[in-house]
């Protein structure tokens, strides 16, 4: 009976160790082109291979992805002139089942983010220069936006270029505005607090940012100077703590940057530039959050637009716009320095969700 048991317990070991560890990773694209709309590929976390293709819906220009909490539904934008917001159920086989689409109030949407109840989303409309926010109910539909906030003024054309709630606050990244809004929850409608959190230089044109688990740094990619700019929360709002460029000291031509993220345990911050065509690692002062740049690595492609860590933190994705490809790196885990693996032929990738 104990030679069975052994048997049986190093038989199910072998299993484990040996069974194929994939995940899926959904693709936002353009459809101008050869693109259809949302694709899945299986994504090893063990060797980093991307395999198993298929179309997971059909939908205009869904450049803008992400999910539920609970992840039993995916939310995407549809970049059009007319503007919409589009919700899905993920099915077990990996596909997309259309549940609604929602105006999204304004010209060619761009972000769509969720809070952590899971309740609410916010979809920032570049063209349209505002922000709509929207009800999710528990079938993962969306409701008509209870709120549109409009950033545009007689002088100046806003770009709301993104957004992300932080417990009961909103922040907008207004690239037209050259701001972060600050929003808080009051009466079901978001209050406008500050409408610059911390002071930028003249066309930085803030595009995405990020903020450490404790909502104490905030980390801002600015698209047009091609920098990162660091703040720290304090009981008066937000402090400035410096502004560092993401190119390398030699390269001298047009660049622009697009993603940023932090890694899980935040002792490194990664940052897209297309121009330079590079992913930029910064080391993290985790005390000072201070920022020192480590490396520039070409991304084997053109104009890298949104990039992602997958959740074992052992590799980097990026989505090449204009070269039609997904690039692979490998990520040292003590330096958090990148190291090219090998990259797959997509149509039009702008948006990667693990």
């Amino acid at each position: 009976m104990k030679h069975k048991i052994v048997l049986l317990a190093l038989s199910g070991l072998s299993f484990v160790c040996c069974s194929n560890p994939t995940i899926p990773l959904y693709v936002g694209t353009y459809t101008s082109g050869d693109s259809e709309g949302i694709y899945q590929f299986q994504f090893n976390t063990e060797t980093g291979a991307l395999g198993a293709l298929q179309l997971a819906a059909k939908t205009t220009d869904p450049s803008y992805l992400c999910y539920s909490p609970d992840r039993h539904y995916l939310y995407a934008v549809n970049e059009t002139k007319k503007g919409s917001v589009s919700a899905f159920k993920v099915d077990s086989n990996g596909l997309l089942s259309h549940l609604n689409t929602v105006e999204s109030h304004g010209a060619h949407p761009c972000h769509i983010a969720i809070n952590d109840a899971g309740n609410k989303t916010a979809v920032s409309n570049y063209s349209g220069g505002n922000v709509s926010l929207f009800t999710i109910n528990d079938n993962g539909t969306l409701n008509p936006a209870f709120q549109v906030i409009d950033h545009n003024t007689d002088s100046i054309v806003s770009h709301a270029h993104s957004a992300a709630f932080l417990r009961s606050y909103l922040y907008v990244a207004d690239l037209g505005k050259n701001a972060v809004y600050e929003y808080t929850l009051e009466n079901h409608n978001f209050k406008l607090l500050d409408s610059n959190i911390v002071p930028l230089p003249s066309k930085s044109g803030p595009r995405h940012f990020t903020f450490t688990a404790d909502g104490k740094f905030i980390y801002i990619i600015n698209e047009l100077s091609s920098t990162i700019t660091s703040a720290q929360k304090t009981n008066d709002g937000f402090e400035w703590i410096e502004t560092i460029s993401t190119l390398a000291d030699d390269y001298n031509n047009e660049s622009y940057c697009a993603d940023i993220h932090l890694s899980e345990d935040e002792r490194f911050l990664y940052g897209s530039n297309r121009g330079e065509n590079s992913i930029v690692v910064f080391k993290r002062n985790i005390e000072k959050g201070t920022l020192e740049k480590i490396q520039n690595i070409g991304v084997r492609g053109d104009w890298p637009r949104n990039f992602t860590l997958d959740p074992t933190g052992k590799f980097l994705l990026v989505a090449n716009q204009r070269s039609e490809n997904i690039s692979v790196f490998k990520i040292d885990n003590n330096t958090g320095t990148l190291s090219f693996m090998h990259e797959i032929k997509i149509a039009s990738p702008v948006c990667l969700l693990f």
